[in-house]
């Protein structure tokens, strides 16, 4: 039997694939969004509504619990909440105003509103808590997970999208950029169809209910070096990489920093930059908590479609995904 369910944070990427798959597996759905979504607002009610068919939109404003209640739950019965929701940016300001308060929020009113269980789209790179974005995530999650209602908190590996960035790049014959030699981190992309996906079907299996659910795409653990080599191969170019040090990232987050503690708007640009150097140097796979290392053989896989389909479709005229806020190529 379908569920109801709420969905925050749909208008997203990966909550608009998260909504459809809802609709195909039968739950009504209701997602509630903002007056203006998307990057720099440019989304309105009208244009949110086309790309959420099927399900029912309601406007309002997830950081506030009188307008959750009032414009989301509307004082109706509801099964579970599902949240896509991130801060764009990662800035700490941003971070803990979304991943972590507006979530808490969101929890609140769930409760309030009878809701008995809670799926949660988080990041695996939770696991080592270096940054600002990361330790507001954590924070929640604590807290769903002492809520009481059931809950699955799904930590993803590498989004296809956050992996297209050197596309038109290469294809115009430039080479490819990597950190180090490119193989300093590794990952297990996921799609956001196959991602959203599994979202779902956290509603209905048990197995999924009341765990941490760190989950990647199809295949093997893939480097950067792979993913560009993968990249030239499709475009029928010999593979051409240039080398980025990663001391040249911390160069600039010192200098940033360092401005950052009389210039505020410069302290934001560094946490940026750490949240680069983040992504550069530690892989998107389940941590050993025993040994420190990353391991691709723990990080448990799902779905069908690779990052190399992904790849061949853009060669080949598909659309460019929207990266937002987190591009670093």
């Amino acid at each position: 039997m379908g569920q109801r369910v709420l969905v925050i944070g749909a208008t997203g990427t990966m909550g608009r694939a998260t909504v459809a798959a809802l609709l195909r597996r039968g739950h009504d759905v209701v997602c509630l969004v903002r007056p203006r979504a998307g990057a720099g607002g440019a989304m309105t009610r009208e244009v949110s509504a086309q790309l959420l068919a099927g399900a029912t939109v309601r406007v309002g404003q997830v950081t506030d619990p009188v307008s959750l209640a009032r414009d989301g739950f509307c004082g109706e019965r509801f099964d579970a909440l599902i949240s896509c929701l991130a801060s764009r940016t990662g800035a700490p300001g941003d971070a803990w105003a979304i991943d972590h308060q507006a979530h808490v929020h969101a929890l609140q009113a769930a409760q309030d509103a009878g809701v008995s269980q809670m799926v949660l789209l988080s990041a695996i790179c939770v696991q080592k808590p270096l940054l600002a974005f990361q330790q507001a995530k954590l924070a929640f999650e604590r807290k769903l997970i002492e809520s009481g209602l059931t809950y699955s908190i799904v930590r993803p590996t590498a989004f296809f999208k956050s992996l297209s960035g050197q596309v038109e790049r290469v294809r115009r014959g430039k080479p490819f950029l990597v950190f180090g030699d490119g193989t300093l981190t590794a990952c297990k992309p996921i799609s956001d169809n196959d991602l959203a996906d599994y979202i779902a079907g956290c509603l209905d299996d048990p197995a999924r209910h009341n765990r941490i659910l760190p989950i990647g795409g199809p295949g093997a653990a893939i480097t950067p070096r792979q993913q560009g080599e993968h990249l030239f191969a499709l475009l029928g170019q010999p593979p051409r990489f240039k080398q980025v040090p990663v001391r040249w990232l911390d160069g600039i987050i010192g200098v940033l920093g360092a401005l950052g503690r009389v210039i505020p708007a410069l302290a934001a640009k560094a946490e940026l930059a750490r949240i680069g150097r983040y992504y550069a140097t530690e892989s998107m796979l389940v941590l050993d908590p025993a040994t420190g290392r990353y391991d691709a053989t723990a990080t448990p896989s799902t779905g069908h479609e690779t990052l190399l389909d992904f790849y061949a479709d853009l060669v080949h005229g598909g659309q460019a995904p929207e990266r937002g806020d987190h591009a670093v190529f």
